[in-house]
């Protein structure tokens, strides 16, 4: 049998090069794997006084149990007047409401009572096993002022009895908590807004900026691997 040549420095500069880059490009994805494995909101709209479809995306992040049922605590400092919830097949859900904390006034009439809970429940048959999520969506108005922060706290059940309550809340600029509470914060209401399900920038789903940050690295490193191989095909 023919004995093997080592390989060149190139070649080894370039494993190493590829290596890394490989690397950088698996731990973005472990990131963007993370990241998903919340439960999270996203808005068609941020614009204050308007209408805006809330949703929320429910993963199961459990290996042995699936997700059963779904609470969202609206916020009571900023209520909603309307909350309606769309339909999904096998879930049952229901708008709770009750008394607020204190009378608050939304376009100029003042409120005592308001949505305070929507709570999702799944048929036996659509739970939401490991490995797999759940989009819910409901429709709020009006929603608040511009610069608003509204915190959405969710709380997640399993078949196993198992709740985990996504309610931690970081303070601006601090590192996302363990379980943080879906949010979204509103923006001034423009001439586009006014549009129905006007969707903004700022709602785009995290998962897709990661991957797009992964892709990045991936062209990388077949650059790098292109061109040092045109170099290797060329050394004599």
């Amino acid at each position: 049998m023919p004995l093997q040549s080592a390989p060149s420095p190139t070649r080894r500069r370039t494993r190493r090069v590829v290596g890394a880059l490989v690397g950088a490009a698996a731990l973005t994805l472990g990131a963007a794997t993370a990241a998903s494995a919340h439960v999270r909101v996203t808005p068609t709209s941020t614009a204050a006084g308007s209408s805006s479809l809330l949703t929320f995306r429910i993963p199961t992040e459990s290996d042995t149990a699936s997700t059963t049922a779904l609470t969202v605590d609206l916020p009571t400092a900023t209520p909603f007047t309307s909350v309606s919830v769309q339909a999904v097949a096998g879930w049952t859900a229901t708008v709770e409401k009750g008394a607020l904390p204190k009378p608050v006034t939304v376009d100029g009439a003042e409120l005592t009572q308001a949505p305070l809970h929507v709570v999702w429940t799944a048929d036996a048959d659509a739970a939401v096993p490991p490995g797999q999520f759940q989009l819910l969506t409901i429709s709020v108005s009006p929603l608040p002022a511009a610069g608003t922060r509204l915190v959405l706290p969710a709380h997640q059940t399993y078949s196993d009895g198992t709740v985990v309550d996504w309610a931690d809340v970081a303070d601006p600029g601090a590192a996302e908590p363990e379980h943080p509470a879906p949010e979204l914060t509103t923006t001034a209401l423009t001439t586009t807004a006014q549009d129905a399900d006007a969707t903004p920038a700022d709602a785009t789903d995290d998962v897709a900026r990661w991957l797009g940050g992964a892709g990045v690295v991936l062209g990388l490193v077949a650059v790098v691997v292109a061109v040092t191989s045109r170099r290797v095909r060329s050394t004599p």
